[in-house]
């Protein structure tokens, strides 16, 4: 049913993945982590409803059961991160995940805190899953620490900064996986799951004709759906942008799905923003602050 490694994940690991119909086309993406016998599914508020009900739609004689989290005992979760999240939890004496996609479980002040350390690019992602009746006691011990409280709009920022895409922003139904570049996500050794003859069918006899793509930008910052140009030709089009204040000034970022043909001259790219214009050149690595 998901396009990565399931059975052959280690006890508190994880693996990213994406739902594809039979087609191969991406129908959302979730996380899997192991716990004993038990497989936790991280998934989006927003795809939810959705993604619940097309496992359901396959669930016909395997003895399966999907039971959402937290209806005996309500529970929440805080997110850490940045390049600084490992002093801080070690200035409150919780443990250090050495590896993305890795967690565990601790007795913290009478509540069950499961720790999962999931991808990042510029820094470490730390979520923390604990009984709602112990948020504030938690927050209090992150800030002791030296973790600083910052809204949506700059974990949004960081994320663009980072290149990692969002499903419904930079990933749409109408695309393939390979066209994401998230090749984290496909795990070509599994056994077959839905959408895998497409997947397979890439990999071993050709390749697709657009990827998503990190950029930099210089020049007003555009809106999602601005196209990018090359000689006045359309060579993409931009799905997030991000700005990122740093002591040296300010960088902009975004994340465009790119033409492969447009890609290979590796020259940089116009656009327009409003009345002014400017130029967008593909990273070939992450960005360093």
């Amino acid at each position: 049913m998901v396009s990565n490694t399931v059975n052959d994940l280690p006890a508190h690991g994880g693996a990213w993945n994406l739902v594809l119909n039979a087609q191969g086309r991406i129908q959302g993406d979730l996380t899997t982590w192991r716990e004993g016998d038990a497989l936790l599914l991280e998934i989006a508020g927003d795809q939810y409803a959705r993604l619940l009900a097309h496992l359901e739609h396959f669930i016909i004689m395997d003895d399966v059961e999907l039971i959402p989290l937290g209806q005996e005992s309500p529970e929440t979760v805080i997110g850490m991160t940045g390049p600084k999240a490992g002093q801080v939890l070690e200035r409150v004496g919780l443990p250090i995940l050495s590896e993305a996609m890795t967690g565990t479980t601790v007795e913290w002040n009478g509540w069950q805190l499961r720790i999962v350390r999931s991808f990042g690019v510029l820094g470490a992602h730390y979520e923390f899953f604990l009984p709602t009746a112990g948020l504030g006691k938690l927050w209090s011990c992150l800030r002791t620490g030296g973790a600083d409280p910052v809204g949506a709009s700059a974990l949004e920022a960081f994320r663009i900064a980072e290149g990692i895409p969002a499903y419904g922003v930079d990933i749409a139904e109408r695309d393939l996986p390979q066209e994401t570049s998230q090749t984290r996500a496909l795990h070509f050794n599994k056994g077959c799951y839905l959408g895998q003859e497409i997947v397979e069918r890439i990999r071993s006899r050709g390749n697709v004709h657009r990827h998503l793509r990190s950029l930099e930008l210089d020049g007003p910052l555009p809106t999602a759906g601005t196209e990018l140009l090359l000689e006045d030709a359309q060579a993409g089009q931009i799905t997030s942008t991000a700005e990122v204040s740093l002591a040296r000034g300010v960088r902009k970022f975004a994340i465009a799905m790119i033409r492969g043909e447009a890609e290979t001259r590796n020259e940089p790219l116009t656009y327009r923003a409003g009345h002014g214009t400017g130029t967008a050149r593909v990273l070939s690595a992450p960005p360093t602050f």
